[in-house]
């Protein structure tokens, strides 16, 4: 449990800095518009990569 926590909050932690430094100009990139889509986004795949990685 505490692995998939982990793995979650680094995504969190790496798509919100994505989202709140790789900000687009128009504002429209569905991934970096804002810094909470992003870590969304992030947190989604820090799930998704600690359920495949189990052993």
């Amino acid at each position: 449990m505490t692995r998939y926590l982990i793995s979650i909050a680094i995504g969190v932690t790496l798509g919100s800095l994505m989202g709140y430094f790789g900000q687009c100009s128009s504002g429209t990139c569905p991934l970096t518009s804002t810094w909470w889509r992003g870590a969304i986004y992030g947190g989604v795949m820090g799930m998704l990569f600690a359920f495949s990685a189990r052993h």
